[in-house]
């Protein structure tokens, strides 16, 4: 199992000089990784007064503040972006982390702030396609190689991306998804990895066992290929003392998980503030 930290793009982690300190931190605290959020409004009536930061400029500062520890988004909604300029950012991390790109991608949401604020569509079928269709646009587009397509909401004609991207043939693509819903999760059978979220706990809390150990089944049920690797990313609060974390996680580990995201509540204010996430950041990760 390798481990995270997990914060978000907006409160003090909207400052890219901030979270490239937490990066550089996790990094000689042996870390594995480093995660922000995607977020443009998140929740409006909660976080209408609080500074949010691009989480793809906030990467490339934690990129060139560290040399080992991957780096990505958890998770970005790829139904919000044009999938050309978000293949281009993408591969542009990519090339300046030196191939430490992990790409997560999800439906997004809330949707009414994050869609509906804009004038976007807020219905979930039409972002939904909108995510696949991207998604297919986003590897070819790393590729290096020419795309043309035709689909139900991009059209591209003789389009070449230069350069691919570091990580050959593309970086790993992880997919996020609310379990017990099946199809999200089916979605990520077909890629490397997938984030789960779940009705029955909240952001920073731990899921039911068994919910765990029934995802894990359902996704091996639909993977193409059983033999190549992939991952299953959970996450929560995990105590400081290494022998506490250990009991806590292993479990989770047996069960299936091969990540532990380290998150803060979502109900706190911990979640978005530098001194609770350093200390648990100089604490060093669960040791299994």
């Amino acid at each position: 199992m390798r481990f995270s930290i997990n914060i978000p793009n907006f409160g003090d982690f909207a400052d890219a000089r901030t979270v490239a300190m937490a990066a550089a931190a996790a990094e000689q605290a042996g870390w594995d990784a480093l995660f922000v959020w995607d977020h443009v409004v998140l929740d409006k009536a909660e976080r209408r007064d609080q500074p949010f930061g691009d989480p793809w400029m906030l990467l490339t500062a934690a990129a060139l503040a560290t040399s080992r520890i991957k780096l990505g988004t958890l998770v970005t909604p790829v139904a919000r972006r044009r999938p050309e300029q978000l293949a281009r950012q993408v591969a542009t991390l990519d090339s300046l982390s030196g191939g430490r790109v992990i790409f997560s991608a999800g439906l997004g949401g809330p949707i009414a702030d994050e869609f509906g604020s804009f004038g976007d569509t807020t219905d979930p079928v039409v972002l939904a396609e909108r995510l696949d269709e991207g998604l297919d646009l986003l590897q070819r587009y790393w590729s290096g190689e020419r795309v043309d397509h035709d689909g139900r909401h991009y059209r591209v004609r003789d389009v070449t991306l230069l350069p691919a991207t570091t990580q050959r043939p593309r970086p790993p693509v992880w997919i996020a998804g609310f379990w017990p819903h099946r199809r999200p999760i089916r979605r990520a059978a077909n890629w490397d990895g997938v984030v789960p979220l779940f009705t029955t706990a909240g952001h920073g809390q731990l899921p039911p066992l068994d919910q765990v150990r029934d995802l894990v089944t359902e996704i091996h049920r639909h993977r193409k290929d059983p033999d190549t690797p992939f991952e299953v990313v959970l996450g929560g609060v995990s105590p400081g003392d290494p022998a506490k974390a250990r009991d806590l996680i292993a479990p989770f580990a047996d069960a299936g998980a091969t990540w532990w995201d380290e998150r803060q509540l979502m109900t706190t204010d911990a979640l978005h503030r530098l001194a609770p996430v350093m200390r648990r950041i100089n604490q060093g990760p669960p040791a299994l």
